[in-house]
């Protein structure tokens, strides 16, 4: 009855924020500012593996699953660098959110609704993205171990969450949620969040390897994004690969 309780509390909340998805200035203007770090990361971490034959396409060919794609923001410039991009939520409205959108966009992305839980796809993937969602789901570990059969052979997965520190306790939901309103209030429950270390060692018993950590940082005086690998303690990103 209670995760029955949870997954509905998450159904409501991001069903009720959909039509807010391509709004910069909205309720989803942290993810906009940090959708260029997310596509650097992704870029750095899947490059090195596939020769590259476009540097204006530098992901061309490459079989990528969003989950948890909600209005398809990493989807879409994923698509711009050549990728085949599939996304999946389990929220009908963002799922048609994100398929106006790239209709608008004139992009060729595969979206569709599907529980994470329980994904019904046949194709296998170079990359599998799982972006701001663990911490969203009841039973995280199933969900990533679900999805390690959908990836081809040394193909990779990358997370990016909030570690579960006092910490990001007091930043990243007291201060951005009920402070600063820079998140939606109640989008993030403090005892689902996920350590890197926890992460790290659930993917490593699961025949995958941890390729690398990296902090997601805020500084609050230029008020920017940048990526650090020393500074994990609030933001996050996992990659690793499948063994």
């Amino acid at each position: 009855m209670i995760n029955k309780f949870n997954e509905n509390k998450e159904f409501n909340h991001f069903q009720d924020l959909s039509n807010q998805w391509w709004d910069a200035e909205g309720k989803f203007k942290i993810l906009h500012s940090i959708t260029p770090l997310r596509i650097y990361y992704i870029k750095k971490n899947v490059i090195n593996r596939h020769k590259i034959k476009d540097k204006k396409k530098p992901l061309c060919n490459l079989d990528i699953l969003d989950l948890g794609c909600g209005g398809g923001l990493a989807c879409e410039p994923l698509a711009r660098l050549g990728a085949n991009v599939t996304g999946v939520d389990f929220i009908k409205k963002n799922i048609e959110v994100a398929k106006q959108h790239a209709t608008k966009s004139n992009l060729n992305i595969q979206y569709t609704k599907n529980n994470l839980s329980s994904l019904n796809l046949k194709k296998k993937y170079d990359l599998i993205l799982l972006l701001e969602v663990i911490e969203h789901l009841d039973n995280w570990k199933k969900t990533i171990s679900k999805s390690r059969t959908l990836l081809k052979p040394k193909g990779r997965m990358i997370f990016s969450s909030i570690n579960r520190t006092i910490l990001s306790k007091i930043l990243a939901i007291f201060l951005t949620e009920q402070i600063l309103g820079w998140v939606p209030k109640n989008t993030h429950t403090y005892s689902k969040l996920i350590k890197p270390e926890e992460l790290k060692s659930f993917i490593e018993k699961n025949k995958m390897k941890t390729i690398d950590i990296t902090g997601l940082v805020f500084n609050p005086i230029i008020r920017e994004w940048s990526l650090n690998k020393n500074k994990t303690r609030i933001n996050y990103f996992l990659t690793a690969e499948k063994i």
